[in-house]
């Protein structure tokens, strides 16, 4: 089934739907986007995803061209227009078609360009991939300085995407000067003697907002979280391991370049922080 999209005002079939060639979000990656998940139809921690959206905007010195409410909308009818039970819903935004290529940004009046998609995904919540757990090896980390803004440019995430491919693992947690940044896609954590250790909030990485979410949870819930940097030593050692993204709320991670941790299955502290991430954001969910 063909879907629907926003492209600049207009709800479009996918197939209908262009944009420039000169558009700096193509030649350029001058651009940002967020992904919000779908769940029973309603949209997870869409407030933190609109509020990142409007600091990665201004860190690049973009306007936001539409307002919370418009947004909101936009959303909500992308869901009803492609019948979304489960699923997310991809936005971006760039700083427009200039007429040509240029380094130098355009005039600021220069119109922006908008699009946002929806991607079908039933089964997100009931993932078997959360009941079998995730094997990552470590990559070093190349990608630029300002991680904290959401750009679209994700060619190097996508090369160690497919590095992990290549040695037949799930995924790559990228390493800079011996400490574990990031996931190529998310957040990521150990746990050792109960305690959650994640790295601290800085341009280093991307201010996740399902971390911000689940890290609220736990300490609601009384469990103990330590944010500092951890080694893959620190990694290999742990309890258990788990990543957050907006798309795999909480998975779990049993093994690291090859180290099983613990059983080599999921452990209780990440299943549990899945349960509780789940029934607790789907409170709040609009």
């Amino acid at each position: 089934m063909t879907r629907t999209v926003y492209l600049n005002g207009e709800y479009l079939p996918e197939t209908e739907a262009r944009v420039s060639i000169f558009d700096r979000g193509f030649v350029m990656a001058d651009g940002v986007y967020e992904v919000t998940s779908v769940l029973q139809g309603k949209l997870l921690d869409f407030a933190g995803h609109l509020a990142r959206l409007g600091r990665s905007l201004g860190e690049l010195q973009m306007g936001n061209p539409l307002s919370a409410e418009e947004w909101l909308t936009i959303h909500r009818k992308l869901v009803e227009l492609n019948g979304i039970h489960e699923g997310m819903i991809y936005l971006q935004v760039t700083r427009g078609n200039p007429g040509d290529r240029d380094f130098a940004y355009p005039p600021e009046d220069t119109p922006q360009t908008v699009v946002l998609f929806t991607q079908s995904k039933p089964g997100l919540a009931d993932n078997p991939q959360a009941r079998a757990g995730m094997r990552v090896v470590s990559v070093e980390d190349l990608r630029w300085g300002r991680r904290d803004i959401k750009t679209v440019q994700l060619l190097y995430p996508s090369m160690a995407k497919m590095e992990a491919k290549r040695r037949g693992v799930d995924d790559a947690w990228l390493v800079e000067d011996g400490f574990v940044t990031e996931g190529t896609s998310n957040n990521t954590y150990i746990v050792k003697d109960g305690r959650i250790i994640t790295r601290q909030l800085s341009q280093d990485i991307l201010h996740g907002i399902t971390r911000a979410s689940l890290l609220r949870y736990a300490a609601e819930a009384q469990m103990q979280i330590e944010e500092r940097p951890f080694t893959i030593a620190e990694a290999q050692a742990a309890d258990e391991a788990f990543f957050t993204s907006a798309s795999a709320f909480v998975m779990p991670v049993v093994e690291v370049d090859g180290v099983a941790l613990g059983s080599g299955r999921p452990g209780p502290v990440a299943t549990r922080l899945r349960e509780l991430y789940l029934e607790e954001s789907l409170k709040t969910a609009i």
